[in-house]
């Protein structure tokens, strides 16, 4: 079984630094830790933990809150400018292992859009992945639509992960800080946000754009039918389709960090096999669990290739 995960994260030493790992969460000091020396590493036990469970490729991004973090726009330029060629070396190493998705200064929509083009037709990356919102601006607003035009002219996609700084803070939250970040609120945040794209018109102006969304789809893929019964039910409804039917088409998902059988059946049955991936999210999640998960999915013989690499290859247009 060949085993393609789109969601693996690495980090630039430099830059981690900086900009380190959220701590807002409640996450154990001890998983910090090793989440810091596991991310920066990409022979001494990435490698091995790939061979050891027959992960063919890891495709790499910078991890949270990467360059969606940074308030100041020059410097968000360089940063991204600084981990995708880091990104790009660490790939040309290791070519057969490794491929990559660029990281955006979305603070200057202008300069994504070029710094997307750079890493795309001169780095050899495969799209972009980006950390939710960038200083409170969801990308449904009209100063992105060159970043959705340049991923259309590339045939990339752009791969909506969560971990931004929080653009407001939610009372419902208060008194509960383990349900801030990845256990809850990250979720519901970026699933908020691509239904933001969905409703914003995103689609419409932009056909050939794709998305992904990691941990399977975020929930969203059991809200559709909910979702197109409220929007038919709206005072003004201008989108050219049902809310669902850009899910499976413009939408894509990965299964990272959700290992659920139950819920894999329901997102096929939602979207189709046709637009879900394998994925892990390493180093935040383990490999053994993600390869058992897949490996015992109740998956027809067509449908686990399909998921496990023959959708990445395509979407991201990767030697088959």
């Amino acid at each position: 079984m060949k085993l393609i995960a789109l969601e693996e994260a690495f980090a630039v030493p430099e830059l981690l630094s900086r900009q380190p790992l959220p701590k807002k969460t409640l996450t154990a000091d001890r998983w910090m830790r090793e989440w810091n020396r596991l991310l920066v590493d990409f022979t001494e036990e990435r490698l091995p933990d790939m061979d050891a469970y027959g992960i063919d490729i890891q495709v790499l991004s910078l991890t949270v809150p990467g360059i969606q973090g940074i308030a100041d726009t020059t410097q968000a330029i360089a940063d991204a400018r600084q981990a995708n060629d880091f990104l790009a070396t660490v790939i040309a190493r290791h070519p057969d292992r490794f491929a990559g998705f660029a990281a955006l200064p979305l603070q200057d929509p202008e300069a994504a859009a070029d710094e997307l083009e750079r890493a795309v037709t001169e780095l050899g990356l495969r799209g972009a992945l980006v950390n939710d919102h960038t200083g409170g601006h969801y990308y449904d607003e009209p100063q992105f639509d060159v970043v959705w035009s340049a991923l259309e002219d590339l045939d990339v996609p752009l791969y909506l992960h969560p971990g931004a700084p929080p653009a407001d803070s939610w009372h419902v939250l208060d008194g509960r800080p383990e349900l801030i970040g990845p256990l809850w609120a990250w979720g519901a945040e970026t699933g908020a946000h691509a239904l933001r794209l969905v409703l914003g018109g995103v689609f419409d102006r932009h056909p050939r754009a794709r998305l992904i969304l990691g941990h399977m789809g975020e929930a969203l893929p059991f809200q559709l039918a909910r979702l197109d019964s409220r929007y038919q039910r709206q005072r003004d409804r201008t989108l050219h389709r049902n809310p669902s039917a850009y899910f499976g088409d413009n939408i894509h998902i990965t299964v990272s960090g959700v290992w659920s059988h139950a819920a894999l059946t329901g997102a096929i049955e939602a979207i189709g096999v046709d637009s879900i991936m394998f994925a892990i999210d390493y180093p935040y999640e383990l490999t053994s669990q993600a390869v058992d998960f897949l490996a015992s999915a109740p998956l027809a013989d067509d449908e686990l290739p399909k998921i496990s690499h023959r959708n990445a290859e395509r979407l991201l247009r990767l030697p088959s």
